[in-house]
C-alpha cells in the first residue's frame, strides 16, 4: 500500500518558528474535527529545519484534514507564494 506524505518547503522569508505555530493551529483545528486521541493516533508529521520543510503523512482522513488546515493557514498567514507543497509516496522515500 502506498502511502502519501506532503513536503512544505517554505521560502527563505518566512520565519520557521511562525511556521511551526501555524502547524500547532492546524493541529488544534485538526483536533477539533476528530478529537485529540484521534488526531494523535493518525496523524504524524515532521520538521525539518535546515531545508525549512514540514513533512505531513496524508494517508488517513485526519492526517488529509490536517494538510488542508496547514496549507490554508499558510496561504492566508504567508501569501500562496511562500511555500511549495509535494505529494509523495512513501515508496518514493520523502523524509
Amino acid at each position: 500500500m502506498e502511502r502519501e506524505v506532503y513536503r512544505y518547503t517554505l521560502d527563505k522569508q518566512v520565519s520557521m518558528r511562525d511556521a511551526e505555530e501555524t502547524l500547532l493551529l492546524a493541529l488544534l483545528g485538526t483536533e477539533s474535527i476528530h478529537g485529540a486521541a484521534q488526531t494523535r493516533l493518525d496523524v504524524a508529521h515532521s520538521v525539518d529545519e535546515a531545508g525549512r520543510a514540514f513533512v505531513i503523512d496524508g494517508a488517513t482522513a485526519v492526517g488529509q484534514d490536517l494538510n488542508r488546515l496547514f496549507t490554508g493557514f499558510l496561504m492566508r498567514e504567508f501569501g500562496q507564494d511562500s511555500f511549495r507543497v509535494q505529494r509523495f509516496t512513501e515508496l518514493q522515500g520523502v523524509t
